[in-house]
């Protein structure tokens, strides 16, 4: 019985974002990226019905399934590895860290769109988060996740159609990001409405930036990005920045009026950030 038909004999459910991923070369092309080896430990978020499961409990020394559909979790028990402890939890609630032994984890993810964001916030931790112990305990990430968002998580300032935002800090600041492979909606069952593709995230256990204050770069990040269709000054004065200091730091680092907050790089945002963190302290 191949994948397709597998799926077709499980009964998904839309309101956890349910498509399985049936398309054996995809499949293959992400077990091949990730490398495991029988001295890795894989935690997989969304096992579903096991398709994934499977093929990374032939290679991996440990594989924890996380799901919370108890009729999948039947599916997964019926899976013939010893090397499979299924978790049956909210990955938002895991932490993932207890389940690292010697040797850092995988994590493998194909998970609900709708919860993207906050599963990547879970997994590396907000940028001011310095000791993220989930963050430390993984190697790397393999996530499938819509296209759209995958461009955005890989994004920097160079990059077109807006993608650009504070999903790429988040992915960036702690991280390397790489974009792996598109996997057409027809891949999966039932097909969704749009493209999906891979993600590679490979965590930081220390950030490459360095910020003199955390808090302040985290509230210069928020108010560039809620209000990106206007300057960069005028969404920082929205945002509390009164307007004397920001001319004065525009005028020090020599910053254009006009300027957006997306043209500049997550290091030019710790340069703005440190200039306002300087004349903050010297009671401007």
């Amino acid at each position: 019985m191949n994948l397709i038909q597998r799926a077709k004999k499980f009964r998904t459910k839309k309101h956890l974002g349910q498509n399985f991923l049936t398309d054996s070369n995809a499949v293959n092309s992400i077990i091949s990226a990730a490398n495991i080896t029988p001295d890795d430990t894989v935690l997989e978020i969304g096992a579903g019905i096991g398709f994934m499961t499977e093929h990374i409990a032939k290679y991996a020394k440990k594989v924890y399934a996380v799901e919370i559909d108890t009729y999948a979790i039947k599916e997964l028990q019926k899976l013939p590895f010893k090397n499979i402890e299924i978790i049956e939890k909210d990955i938002l609630k895991t932490d993932i860290s207890q389940y690292k032994t010697d040797k850092p984890l995988k994590i493998i993810a194909n998970i609900p769109y709708y919860i993207t964001s906050p599963i990547l916030a879970h997994l590396l931790g907000e940028i001011d988060d310095t000791d993220n112990k989930n963050r430390s305990a993984v190697s790397e990430i393999f996530l499938m996740v819509q296209l759209e968002v995958a461009n955005r998580i890989v994004a920097d300032s160079k990059s077109k159609n807006k993608e650009y935002g504070l999903l790429s800090i988040l992915c960036n600041f702690n991280a390397d990001t790489e974009f792996l492979l598109k996997v057409p909606s027809g891949s999966f069952y039932p097909a969704p409405k749009v493209d999906s593709a891979v993600v590679k995230i490979t965590p930081s256990v220390k950030s490459k930036y360095n910020p003199q204050n955390i808090t302040m770069l985290k509230k210069i990040l928020k108010a560039a990005f809620q209000t990106r269709r206007k300057t960069l000054k005028n969404s920082l004065s929205i945002g509390g920045f009164e307007k004397e200091i920001i001319n004065k730091v525009f005028n020090n680092l020599n910053l254009s009026d006009t300027i957006r907050g997306e043209t500049l790089s997550i290091e030019d945002f710790c340069n703005l950030s440190n200039e306002f963190d300087t004349q903050k302290k010297e009671g401007f």
